[in-house]
């Protein structure tokens, strides 16, 4: 019996104790963007920029991209949500902005509102695609008809894939990026949360995902964790989110330990990753079109298709040709007709010429001698 009570009392203490973590978590109140500098430093750079203050840049990544290496997506009561292998994941996927600078490659802008991924979605036949949001971008802008993000901050997946764990294997490659956003759709698919006042992405539809991978999508709760390093499991997903404020409690300005200069840092190939590759970006409609300075000429390039010497493969360049505007034709002057009878022309006289010098000429008789014949007949 007292062996029973006891079992009873160990149970009870158990709980309270795996409780008291994250009841202390939440009555902490909130953590300054302090915890962001600490905790991401050993992990990254700060940087100051110019226009987001300080960033953060992780090192030591091969090929990084955000919400594409080094994690995988799960379904929660809040939507889908990043599930990163990274120790400084609880910050970088949860809390503020991605953005891309061909020096030094992605870089986190700290925010302080908490979300399951700050990406935009689309869908595309056969494919998922998403694209962490840029600084400034609201979730009704985010999910409306007319925002377009860059082409190679997308990623896309077979829709069948889309809940494997080797997720990072699976990506489609982003020369393709152009054919794939333009045959898609934005997936306008949110989910408000009330006790933190905040409207989230939640992503593709539950009963879609389910269709498509041939698998049962059951959504696991949230248990808030008051330290990082919270774990995956028995229906529960183990998250760190504290309520985070911008200035320290005692006054003091936040600001990390060790800062470098926005044209201090030096491109390196474990920040730039692999596969962001400038293409062609769609046209924007919301973009302003500049119109062209008057003194600018038109260029024409002309493509040369046949390399061969024969003259009909040869490259032609045409000259623009010049027209004379109609106000500057000078009328000609019509040209005088003479009436006088032209004039008799005098034809040379032509002499016989002289006779050949060794040629000797015999004298005609005006009467010629006749014949002997006739004459015996006459006598």
């Amino acid at each position: 019996m007292r062996s029973s009570k006891v079992l009873v009392l160990f149970a009870a203490l158990s709980a309270v104790m795996w409780i008291m973590p994250c009841e202390a978590g939440a009555q902490e109140g909130s953590v300054s963007y302090q915890r962001f500098y600490d905790d991401l430093s050993p992990y990254g750079t700060w940087v100051e920029n110019p226009n987001y203050g300080y960033v953060w840049i992780p090192s030591g990544i091969s090929g990084f991209s955000p919400y594409a290496t080094g994690g995988r997506w799960v379904l929660t009561n809040d939507g889908w949500t990043w599930d990163s292998d990274y120790p400084w994941g609880w910050a970088a996927f949860h809390y503020g902005r991605w953005d891309y600078d061909n020096a030094s490659g992605w870089f986190w802008i700290p925010d302080n509102e908490w979300g399951p991924a700050w990406v935009s979605w689309r869908r595309s036949p056969g494919y998922y695609g998403w694209a962490p949001l840029r600084p400034g971008i609201s979730i009704n802008i985010a999910v409306g008809r007319d925002y377009h993000e860059s082409n190679e901050r997308w990623v896309f997946v077979r829709d069948r894939d889309f809940m494997r764990h080797d997720l990072g294997g699976r990506y489609i490659n982003r020369n393709r990026n152009v054919t794939m956003i333009n045959n898609s759709t934005v997936i306008v698919n949110t989910h408000r949360d009330d006790t933190r006042n905040v409207t989230y992405i939640a992503g593709p539809e539950r009963n879609e995902v389910q269709r498509v991978t041939h698998r049962t999508v059951a959504p696991v709760a949230i248990r808030e964790t008051a330290q990082p390093g919270g774990h995956l499991g028995h229906g529960e997903m183990g998250i760190y989110r504290p309520q985070v404020q911008k200035s320290s409690a005692g006054g003091q300005t936040p600001a990390p330990s060790k800062v470098m200069k926005m044209n201090e840092v030096r491109p390196s190939p474990e920040n730039v990753a692999a596969n962001h590759q400038e293409q062609p970006r769609r046209a924007n409609p919301s973009a302003k079109i500049q119109p062209r300075p008057a003194s600018a000429s038109p260029q024409i390039q002309h493509r040369q298709v046949n390399k061969s010497p024969s003259p009909m493969n040869t490259e032609v360049q045409h000259q623009p040709r010049t027209v004379t505007p109609p106000n500057r034709i000078q009328p000609q002057k019509p040209r005088s007709v003479s009436l006088q009878k032209p004039k008799a022309r005098m034809l040379p006289v032509r002499k016989p010429a002289p006779p050949p010098k060794n040629i000797r000429v015999q004298p005609q008789h005006p009467n010629p001698p006749e014949p002997k014949e006739k004459k015996e007949l006459s006598q």
